[in-house]
């Protein structure tokens, strides 16, 4: 049965919600969002599969200064379909960046990744 276009909107904002919040519970909680052959696409890099976006996520994680987080900021968040598109910033570390992801069967297929620093 194909679901509707509503149900699928449904599906990519509950997966874009559990996707922010992973980030609080860990690096494996939040590979949980991804199909396993997701794409990853960052302007230095594609990422391919699972062990490839644990590492992208791992030194994004371990890269992070405490005080990154207390300053995430979603600017700008929209879904469509199957598209979940947010803007986002933690200044002064990450003045603007961007997120989308392509969301199939209630898992991140690909996501693009902009960030630009202070």
């Amino acid at each position: 049965m194909t679901e509707t276009p509503v149900e699928v909107e449904a599906s990519t904002q509950r997966v874009f919600e559990h996707h922010l919040g992973a980030f609080a519970v860990g690096i494996d909680e939040i590979l949980s969002d991804y199909d396993e052959n997701a794409v990853l696409m960052t302007p230095g890099k594609v990422y391919r599969g699972l062990d490839e976006i644990r590492q992208f996520f791992k030194a994004f994680v371990d890269s992070a200064e405490p005080a990154f987080w207390s300053a995430f900021k979603i600017t700008s968040q929209c879904v469509a379909r199957e598209v979940a598109y947010f803007a986002w910033e933690a200044k002064p570390s990450v003045t603007l960046a961007t997120d989308t992801l392509f969301v199939k069967s209630g898992k991140i297929s690909i996501q693009t990744f902009t960030s630009l620093g202070a």
